[in-house]
C-alpha cells in the first residue's frame, strides 16, 4: 500500500521556487544565463546568452547557423517570434531533380538564429549584446571540456559529416571528435561572435561573415548567395493556442511544427484520458496515437504560412475536426494513420523567467544533429539542414520555391 505522502516516482521531482530560473540542456550554458540575471540582465539577455553559449557547448543540437523560434511573455502579452530563414532564391523543384539531399549545401536554407538574438535584444534587451554574448566568446576562445552525451553524440555526428565542407577542419581538431572530458576551442565562432556583438548582427548578414558564407557556398556548389542572407527578416507572428480543461497551450505557428501539439491536446479532449493516470499506459497510448494523427495532417498540409491556402491553420484546429480523429483512436491497438482531409472537397530548447515575470521560451535548432555537416571556414559557421524538410512533389503546399 502506498502512503499518500509517497513520492510517485522513485526520485523526488520537486519544483524550483526561485525569482529567477534558467533550464537548458547544458550546465555550462544555464550559469551563463544565471550570470547575466546576476549582472542586472533580464530573462531576454538570459536568453539570449545561454542560446549563444549553446552553440559553442551543444554544437550537435545548435550553432551560429541555426534558426530559431521564440515565446515571449512580457509581464503583459505573449508574444510570437519566427526567426526560420527562406530557402535560396535559386532552389526550384527543378533544381532538385534527383531529390532534396539531408547533408551538403543543398539541405541549407538562410539561418535565423543571429537574427533572432538581435532582434529579441534591441526590443526586449536592457544589457547589450557585447555583454550577453561574453560567455560564448569566452568558451569559443579559451575553450570548454566537453561533456560525455555531447561527445558521444559529437562522435556519432562525424562519422558521417566528417566528409561535408569544412566540418572536420572545425570539429575535427586532431583528425577525429573530440572525446568527453577533453577541451574544445572553436577560434573562429570567438571572431563571428565578436562581429555579431560589434555590429548588431550586421557582420552575419550583410556584412564579413555573410560575404564568407556566400563566397564559400559558391565554391562548394551551394545556392546560397550573399543577396539570400540580406533579403533575411523574422515574423513577429504571435501564438496559436489549444486548450484542456483549465489548461491553454500556446505554439508558434507554421511553418514551426508546434500546431501538431495543439492538435494532439485538441484531439485528447474528445477521449477518456482523464480517467486515466498520467503514467498509465492507457493514457500513453492515447497520447501517442493522437500525436501520430496530428504528424500524418502536419507532413500532408503544414509549409510556410502564406503558402497554406487550401488547408490554414483555422482548419486543422477546427474543433469538430480534431472529434473525427479522435473517434479514428482504438483504445486497443496502435494504427498507422494517413492524412485527414479538414476541409471538405523535426533541437535544443531553452526557458528563462526572471524577478519581473518575464518569461522566455526559446528553440534554437539545426533540424537534425549538426545539420548540414557545412561548416563555414574560419567562422565556426555550422549551417543547419531544414532544407530538408521540403518536398519536390508538384503542388504540395510545402514544394521547395
Amino acid at each position: 500500500m502506498r502512503l499518500r505522502h509517497d513520492p510517485v516516482y522513485p526520485s523526488r521531482r520537486s519544483p524550483i521556487l526561485a525569482e529567477n530560473v534558467v533550464a537548458t540542456s547544458q550546465p555550462l550554458a544555464t550559469q551563463a544565463g544565471l550570470s547575466i540575471l546576476q549582472q542586472g540582465g533580464n530573462a531576454v539577455d538570459a536568453a539570449i546568452a545561454t542560446a549563444a553559449v549553446l552553440t559553442i557547448v551543444e554544437p550537435t543540437g545548435c550553432g551560429l547557423g541555426s534558426d530559431a523560434f521564440c515565446i515571449l511573455w512580457d509581464g503583459k502579452q505573449l508574444h510570437g517570434l519566427n526567426a526560420s530563414g527562406r530557402a535560396p532564391a535559386a532552389w526550384t523543384p527543378e533544381y532538385f531533380k534527383d531529390g532534396i539531399p539531408e547533408h551538403g549545401w543543398d539541405a541549407v536554407t538562410v539561418p535565423g538564429a543571429v537574427s533572432a538574438w538581435v532582434e529579441l535584444s534591441e526590443k526586449f534587451g536592457s544589457l547589450g549584446l557585447s555583454t550577453v554574448l561574453a560567455p560564448a566568446i569566452r568558451y569559443a576562445e579559451d575553450g570548454f571540456i566537453v561533456s560525455p552525451v555531447v561527445g558521444t553524440a559529437w562522435a556519432k555526428g562525424a562519422a558521417v559529416l566528417k566528409d561535408q565542407p569544412g566540418f572536420a577542419e572545425t570539429f575535427m581538431p586532431e583528425g577525429r571528435a573530440p572525446k568527453p572530458g577533453e577541451r574544445f576551442r572553436n577560434p573562429g565562432a570567438a571572431r563571428t561572435l565578436r562581429a555579431i556583438a560589434e555590429t548588431k548582427g550586421r557582420a552575419f548578414y550583410e556584412g564579413e561573415i555573410a560575404q564568407e558564407i556566400a563566397a564559400f557556398a559558391k565554391a562548394n556548389g551551394g545556392a546560397m548567395t550573399a543577396d539570400d542572407l540580406a533579403a533575411h527578416h523574422n515574423d513577429w507572428c504571435g501564438t496559436i493556442s489549444q486548450s484542456f480543461d483549465d489548461v491553454e497551450l500556446h505554439e508558434i505557428p507554421p511553418n514551426g511544427q508546434g500546431i501538431a501539439a495543439l492538435m494532439a491536446l485538441g484531439m485528447l479532449q474528445h477521449t477518456d484520458i482523464r480517467d486515466h493516470g498520467p503514467d498509465d499506459l492507457a493514457a500513453v497510448h492515447l497520447q501517442i496515437e493522437a500525436i501520430k494523427l496530428a504528424y500524418a495532417d502536419l507532413h500532408a498540409y503544414v509549409a510556410d504560412r502564406d503558402h497554406m491556402t487550401d488547408v490554414d491553420e483555422a482548419a486543422l484546429l477546427d474543433s469538430d475536426y480534431l472529434k473525427s480523429r479522435a473517434a479514428l483512436i482504438d483504445a486497443n491497438k496502435a494504427q498507422d494513420f494517413g492524412a485527414g482531409a479538414p476541409k471538405q472537397g523535426g533541437t535544443v530548447l531553452l526557458n528563462v523567467g526572471d524577478a519581473s515575470g518575464m518569461m522566455v521560451s526559446f528553440i534554437q535548432s539545426n533540424y537534425a544533429g549538426f545539420g548540414s555537416g557545412v561548416v563555414v571556414p574560419g567562422t565556426g559557421v555550422s549551417m543547419q539542414n531544414r532544407g530538408f524538410g521540403f518536398t519536390t512533389q508538384d503542388g504540395h503546399p510545402n514544394q521547395v520555391a
